[in-house]
């Protein structure tokens, strides 16, 4: 079982980390995350964006991603309420942004600061992002099925595998994101404005990602 020469692996992982570091909405995501709510955050974004691209690779194990794709009507339905929830959160950094003035004092800057998004909701946050996105059904229902060897395990249990395996590679990718995005972060956080200015640019990725959602083609 799970018996492949070194050109599968090879074209797999080569395949794999080109797509990972390819820039895109989960990267964005991540960045965006980590310079509103520092390294926390954007780990806490990261391990949700990793949770919801796990339930894609389970359903395309299973089979569902092939049912999302095939129904028009269950593809727009999840597109359109992905779309709706990325612009609703980002219209809402917009509005805690404007509530606060576009002047602030270096007390109410520490305000905001204090009031940042608790780990647990960004985690929460990145797995619906992922979850609520059809193209990534569809991508895993495209991509992973290219590397199914006959006789080298059920069907599923490749595509659980190789699914498996393109998180994990994206694991040694993302952190540097994180890590990026935090040095950043820790430059701009003493200016005063920063806390708001990182909320307004937080609310324009998720508007962003929303309206892209919104135009996705099938």
């Amino acid at each position: 079982m799970f018996a492949y020469d070194w050109l599968h692996w090879s074209t797999f992982f080569v395949a794999t980390f080109v797509l990972n570091v390819a820039p895109g909405p989960d990267v964005g995501y991540i960045f965006a995350q980590t310079l509103k709510n520092g390294r926390e955050g954007g780990i806490a974004a990261m391990l949700g964006i990793w949770t919801g691209a796990l339930g894609h690779v389970f359903m395309a194990a299973v089979g569902l991603s092939a049912v999302i794709a095939a129904s028009a009507t269950l593809f727009t339905g999840i597109k359109w309420l992905g779309a709706a929830y990325l612009i609703w959160i980002g219209v809402d950094a917009f509005l805690s942004a404007s509530h606060a003035g576009d002047e602030v004092s270096e007390v109410e800057a520490n305000i905001l600061a204090q009031s940042r998004s608790s780990r647990a909701a960004i985690f929460k946050q990145g797995a619906l992002i992922a979850l609520l996105n059809p193209k990534t059904a569809i991508f895993f229902l495209a991509f992973l099925p290219q590397f199914v060897v006959e006789g080298a395990g059920t069907n599923s249990e490749q595509l659980f595998l190789h699914g498996i395996l393109v998180i994990v590679v994206a694991a040694m990718v993302d952190p540097w994101v994180v890590f990026l995005g935090g040095k950043l972060q820790a430059v701009l956080h003493s200016n005063t404005g920063f806390s708001l200015w990182s909320n307004k640019f937080l609310g324009g990725v998720f508007v962003t990602l929303g309206l892209r959602l919104a135009f996705l083609e099938r």
